[in-house]
């Protein structure tokens, strides 16, 4: 187990609430910079970073998310992976009537990313998918050529058409329990553990996951959901609000995520008619659930899905930002990434007691944790007189200069490269 010693407990590899430190690649394994792996072995002359991430060809990602749905966690980091080396996304199959198995490659991040996507016929059992996928993806590899590639697994449903490939490094970044999903696959559990036993390291989306998954491999380290600081600090400027946005009166309180089985229908119900004279701008998708169950009233606002460049601009219209979260399986190890988005942008925070939000945010004091109407009625009248609070404003910017996207994936660069060299040295004796 390698040793990054602020942000990760020593011995256990786990992130905690402490903040991480810069990790730059000129540098790597030989200053006394917080969370340098100071377990590891001495690696190879010049071996900086950039020297490892040069000698990765390519980074496979499987995932059950597609790129262009909600720009979250896998857009974050493999789009900075992708200033380094080349990214095949992989999304899970399209299928239409009659069509030819075929895959359909687009390009992103000016290039440097392709989403790869399997175009298959409708009608196929389960198996012929897996098996028609295996098939285009052996075939792609062959095509180009790729060789010391990496495999970044988000879901182990992937494992039925790629436990075939021994890439050089497999990486499982475990983003969410989602077994505990509404339509979670019924083999989900047995193929996570198979990949478990595959992977050569493990990350995980949040403390909670970590702690769930700490004794099932030596390889687990914690790295909750980060920021992009200065795209959020936008919100904290004046600017003209969105036309969709622009006619709700105020106050106004926010949620932007997807709106599935983890958001908590019945509390913004209560709390929307107890609190006519508060307005609730909900902006994000419905999956998984009918949205005739969601609550209809004139001072709920549903405004869709919006871009992340979009996000804040809307976030700035906002008196009060809040983590709708109903207590569910589905909920249980989530942690979300608008906890420190919604900060940046200077909102001031009501959460349910959603475990990964009371650590470290609720406290620190600077999200305000509540659950059931009631309570989260008193949060919000406490919340939107926090705006002017320039003391919790100072101690939330204090612990945000401490975590950015920027930071975790270096870390995680960091990390693969201790085992990556581990790996050599094995396969070597």
């Amino acid at each position: 187990m390698f040793d990054l010693d602020t942000d990760f407990i020593p011995g256990r590899g786990s992130s905690a609430s402490s903040s991480e430190s810069e990790v730059t690649s000129s540098s790597a394994y030989s200053s006394i910079t917080t969370n340098t792996p100071k377990a590891s072995p001495a690696p190879a002359s010049g071996q900086t970073l950039e020297t490892y991430l040069a000698s990765v060809s390519a980074i496979i990602c499987l995932s059950h998310l597609r790129w262009d749905f909600v720009y979250q966690r896998p857009q974050h980091l493999l789009s900075r992976f992708a200033k380094h080396t080349r990214i095949f996304f992989f999304e899970e199959p399209y299928f239409h009537e009659g069509a030819q198995p075929r895959l359909e490659l687009q390009e992103r991040e000016n290039g440097r990313l392709s989403i790869v996507v399997a175009h298959l016929p409708t009608g196929l059992t389960p198996a012929e998918i897996d098996a028609k996928q295996a098939e285009l993806l052996n075939a792609f590899l062959a095509d180009h050529d790729l060789q010391k590639t990496v495999f970044w697994y988000y879901t182990p449903m992937a494992l039925e058409f790629t436990r075939q490939f021994e890439p050089a490094l497999t990486v499982f970044d475990v983003m969410d329990e989602l077994s505990a999903f509404k339509f979670a696959p019924p083999r989900l559990l047995e193929l996570e553990q198979e990949l478990i036993n595959k992977a050569d390291i493990l990350f995980t989306g949040g403390q909670s996951l970590y702690e769930a998954k700490k004794h099932r491999h030596k390889e687990v380290y914690a790295f909750p959901s980060s920021i992009d600081k200065a795209h959020f600090a936008k919100a904290r400027q004046p600017q003209e609000d969105p036309a969709d946005q622009a006619h709700i009166p105020h106050p106004r309180m926010g949620f932007f995520g997807v709106v599935d089985e983890r958001f908590d229908i019945e509390l913004l119900r209560e709390v929307a008619a107890a609190h006519p004279e508060w307005q609730f701008v909900i902006i994000g998708p419905v999956v998984k659930i009918d949205p005739a169950v969601l609550p209809s009233s004139a001072n709920i606002h549903y405004l869709g899905g919006k871009s992340y460049q979009e996000l804040p601009a809307y976030l700035a219209g906002w008196d009060v930002a809040m983590l709708l979260f109903a207590h569910n399986d589905s909920t249980k190890y989530i942690s979300p990434t608008k906890t420190p988005e919604y900060l940046a942008a200077g909102k001031p925070v009501v959460s349910t007691s959603i475990r990964d939000v009371v650590r470290p945010y609720g406290e620190l004091n600077l999200v305000h944790i509540a659950d059931g109407a009631p309570e989260f009625e008193a949060a919000i009248e406490k919340a939107l007189r926090q705006k002017d609070d320039k003391g919790w404003m100072r101690k939330t910017d204090d612990y945000l200069a401490g975590i950015s996207w920027d930071k975790t994936w270096q870390n995680m660069v960091r990390l693969m490269q201790c085992v990556s060299q581990e790996k050599k040295k094995r396969s070597a004796s």
